[in-house]
């Protein structure tokens, strides 16, 4: 197996045994189980190639209906959690400088996930605590869809923050851990 290959494997195990296993994303499994997920490597640390990266993932997605969602992953640049969120942003204005508000939205997961206000070391970062950074890029189409047929969307991040604290800090940092 070389190097793409298993980043991209860990990735799935990542989705498989925290996005699914603890249900932070009641949406994930679906996609999972029709394989409409792609997943795209991009080894380089330079801010202007992974956003062309990211522009061509959108571009892949106009193309391509059978793919619902794409993952970008970073196995080796953006370890710092600031360099990451600099990142998100600059992916954000992208998605408006190219006139795809509306159409596409990023999620973002990271080794180092923190939310604003939270300390270092709650539980709860682990809902966005991924195994590499990554950009996750979504239909808005899908996503409104998919909130039509589900009972109070908004209680998805106080549940998933709750789940988390429940199951403590080791329990959490050993789940995403196993998938490495």
């Amino acid at each position: 197996m070389d190097e793409r290959e298993q980043t991209i494997g860990q990735t799935k195990k990542w989705i498989n045994d925290v996005i699914i296993g603890c249900n932070f994303c009641p949406f994930a499994a679906k996609v999972v189980k029709q394989q409409t997920i792609h997943y795209q490597v991009e080894n380089s640390g330079t801010p202007k190639i992974c956003l062309d990266t990211f522009l061509n993932e959108m571009i892949r997605l106009d193309g391509d209906a059978t793919i619902e969602t794409s993952f970008l992953i970073f196995p080796h640049s953006f370890e710092d959690f600031d360099d990451y969120l600099d990142l998100v942003a600059l992916a954000e204005k992208l998605i408006f400088d190219k006139g795809y508000e509306g159409v596409y939205q990023v999620a973002s997961f990271h080794p180092l996930y923190q939310f604003e206000g939270t300390s270092y070391d709650d539980a709860a970062n682990y809902t966005n605590r991924s195994v590499f950074p990554m950009l996750h890029l979504l239909r808005e189409e899908s996503i409104e869809r998919a909130l039509e047929n589900f009972k109070s969307p908004q209680s998805i991040p106080d549940n998933n923050i709750n789940f988390a604290r429940e199951k403590g800090l080791a329990y959490m940092k050993l789940l995403r851990d196993s998938c490495l």
